[in-house]
């Protein structure tokens, strides 16, 4: 495969990524690779950057091939997610714009209700790429920044239909939907489900 050119747009890292993906097995170095050689321009990702005045949001970029997808997420001042797992998929975040802060933790005891152990903190700035698994632990991503707004680009492979969520406190978990505030670019349609009767 030929070197990823640092200029590429979301749609052709969306085409580096399908070709890669095209196998059965995940070169994380390769993809990792890729996602630094994908340079931030505000340009190419600001269609699919939407932000919400309550919380972090979710863009869906590129569906992939099945096997993987791109979601921009948009982080307001002082906003981050809870803590939570990948459903044993690969996760790799790049900073668009801004700085963000991932905290990492160990898997809680499945026996014992405690306070969850911190394992490290890393701050990610422009165009750094983070990686993680669950076997490496679970973890939650902040914007500490109370001035300014960031932006991020996901890839999961294989996309993430959902997710266990954790109390820090207790480390009590509860699985979750995973989510799109809008899809290429368009708003998701918001629906209030029908009770029975």
């Amino acid at each position: 495969m030929n070197s990823p050119l640092s200029y590429c747009t979301i749609d052709t890292l969306g085409e580096t990524l399908t070709e890669i993906f095209s196998s059965e097995r995940v070169n994380i170095e390769e993809v990792q690779t890729v996602m630094e050689n994908y340079k931030s321009s505000a340009l190419d990702w600001k269609k699919y950057a939407h932000f919400d005045p309550h919380r972090y949001t979710r863009n869906l970029a590129n569906e992939g091939n099945g096997r993987f997808n791109l979601i921009v997420l948009c982080w307001g001042e002082g906003m981050g997610s809870t803590i939570h797992s990948h459903s044993d998929s690969h996760c790799f975040m790049k900073v668009l714009d801004g700085s963000l802060r991932e905290t990492l933790y160990q898997w809680p005891s499945e026996s014992e209700k405690t306070k969850m152990n911190v394992i490290g903190t890393t701050d990610y700035t422009l165009d750094q790429v983070a990686y993680i698994n669950d076997t490496k632990g679970i973890h939650r991503i902040e914007n500490v920044s109370h001035s300014e707004r960031a932006v991020s680009l996901h890839l999961y492979s294989p996309p993430i239909q959902t997710c266990r969520s954790f109390d820090e406190r207790t480390s009590h978990s509860i699985t979750c939907k995973t989510t799109f505030w809008s899809k290429f670019g368009e708003r998701t349609p918001f629906s209030i489900p029908a009770e029975n009767n």
